[in-house]
């Protein structure tokens, strides 16, 4: 036996002014320094890679493979040179996120890199996030993440997912 919408509000007694507040959109972004982004808007950040930034990855996380320190062996290799860890080249992203789009307050709920290209010392990267989608009732943003050389070469591609807490007024 299926019941029609109707039927079940009667059965129940569900009041049509009950059942539409209770189903109101809330505004998820309340309080969000930046505000609520919009598909479309897009953030960016360059930099040059260094030496320095290899070390202090490699304090942080204890990252010493040899194609990041050992250049004679580095030249050996498919890249033919020093690389940095992906970490250091997919940082410029989170300064992308939580500095600019949708901005302070925001964490990484989830990631997915791929990366194309290998990054070597001295390199100039542009990082770049786009906004692909925005929830109204939770400050949750689908974003796509691409991280290029000075050449425009694509060397990171991928997607993100983060939310924003709200921080006026703390």
């Amino acid at each position: 036996m299926s019941l029609h919408p109707s039927t079940f509000k009667n059965r129940f007694k569900i009041k049509e002014a009950d059942y539409m507040s209770n189903t109101e959109k809330k505004d998820g972004w309340v309080g969000v320094l930046n505000g609520q982004p919009k598909v479309g808007q897009f953030s960016e950040r360059s930099r040059a890679t260094k030496m320095s930034d290899i070390h202090s990855f490699t304090e942080i996380t204890g990252d010493k493979n040899p194609v990041h320190y050992d250049e004679e062996l580095a030249k050996k290799t498919p890249f033919g040179k020093l690389i940095v860890q992906g970490g250091v080249t997919t940082g410029l992203l989170n300064a992308c996120v939580a500095e600019d789009l949708p901005g302070p307050g925001t964490v990484f709920l989830s990631t997915e890199f791929k990366f194309l290209k290998a990054v070597g010392v001295g390199e100039e990267l542009t990082a770049r996030v786009e906004i692909e989608s925005v929830r109204d009732d939770k400050p949750i943003c689908k974003l796509k993440t691409t991280i290029t050389d000075s050449a425009g070469d694509l060397c990171v591609d991928g997607t993100a997912t983060t939310y924003t807490m709200a921080l006026e007024g703390l």
